[in-house]
């Protein structure tokens, strides 16, 4: 069956439309900026003057962490679904997302009190979020899966029960906390980006890289692990070794976007389905693919969430869960009428 368009040329396209939407958010905000005000600030980062400021100190840093963040959940988001082998497969939807906010906030609230902790350990919200996320993801893949098999209706309904708990653990959170520590927790539940800084953009980068340099050695093994385990075991891949390596790149990505993000849920979801409708299951191709259009996706979400309530700011995970919604109820529309997955298990 031909695709309706190259897997080359979308790369192309979906660099293309990031590039546009990078310099439509630069230009928007409460701060207008002209054509001329705009080109002169990126062009000069050691100017004083207020545009150049209003790029380079909250634009920029922002527009690049929604990109990161946005690459990172969609590349989690198509490896994730892979090893589920089922596009349902999502790291907020399954309760990822959560186990690492949770983590997350239970250093911002307790850290302070723990003596082994150094202050200003600006490492550790996020080893805390990577290790939240590796629980959960370990623990949602085991509990689903039987004889080789992933259950979708168990895996939806255990990440039903986790984002649950983890929500009691937020709540629990939000009531020991100190009145500062629970502005920072309203920050997470909601998901943001107003707190961008290159701080964060610079701890982001190198995770991205890994974790996509990480997964594409896997995407051969992730093609054929759609057919069934046996055809990897008798092509002489290390099942178990594969699993372990996609679950940790996974958890390791999106526990880092979740600690400077809190939870935004859907992007891994939407981004690898649309991609995936266009050229196909091949991980070679989706998982790149996937990155751009999850950087995509969060850089236009945020830019609303900046400029629809303008002075005022949206959190940005509503404005994912206003269009993530819809998409998965269309989703498990299609997986009812069997155009889908054509079952329950994947």
């Amino acid at each position: 069956m031909s695709q309706p368009i190259g897997r080359p040329a979308l790369l192309g396209l979906l660099w293309l439309t990031l590039l546009l939407c990078a310099i439509w958010a630069l230009r928007q905000g409460v701060y207008s900026l002209s054509w001329a005000e705009w080109w002169q600030a990126l062009h000069s980062p050691g100017a004083t003057s207020v545009a150049t400021q209003v790029v380079w100190e909250l634009r920029l840093p922002r527009l690049l962490l929604a990109a990161l963040v946005g690459a990172i959940l969609g590349l989690c988001g198509a490896a994730m679904q892979g090893l589920f082998r089922n596009p349902l497969a999502d790291p907020a939807l399954i309760g990822v997302s959560s186990g690492a906010a949770l983590a997350s906030v239970m250093v911002i609230v307790l850290g302070s009190s723990l003596a082994f902790v150094p202050e200003n350990a600006f490492w550790l919200r996020p080893l805390a979020g990577f290790l939240g996320g590796v629980a959960v993801t370990w623990f949602i893949y085991r509990f689903a899966s039987r004889y080789g098999r992933t259950d979708i209706g168990v895996m939806l309904l255990a990440g039903v029960a986790v984002n649950a708990m983890a929500g009691a653990g937020m709540g629990l959170m939000s009531y020991l906390a100190s009145d500062q520590a629970l502005r920072q927790l309203t920050y997470w539940t909601l998901g943001s980006l107003s707190q961008a800084d290159w701080a964060q953009v610079g701890l982001l980068l190198p995770v991205l890289i890994g974790a996509l340099l990480g997964l594409m050695r896997y995407a051969r093994a992730l093609n054929l692990f759609l057919m069934g385990d046996r055809v990897v075991t008798h092509l002489g891949l290390s099942l178990p070794g594969m699993k372990r390596a996609v679950v940790l790149w996974t958890a390791l990505g999106v526990g880092a976007a979740v600690s400077v993000s809190g939870v935004i849920g859907f992007v891994g979801l939407v981004a690898p389905h649309l991609v995936r409708l266009l050229i196909g299951p091949d991980h070679r191709w989706l998982l790149p693919a996937s990155a751009l259009m999850g950087a995509c996706l969060v850089v236009v979400a945020d830019t609303l969430a900046r400029g629809l309530a303008a002075p005022a700011e949206l959190p940005l995970g509503i404005i994912m869960a206003a269009v993530g919604g819809p998409f998965f109820l269309w989703l498990l529309w299609r997986h009812l009428r069997g155009g889908l997955l054509g079952g329950p298990h994947a």
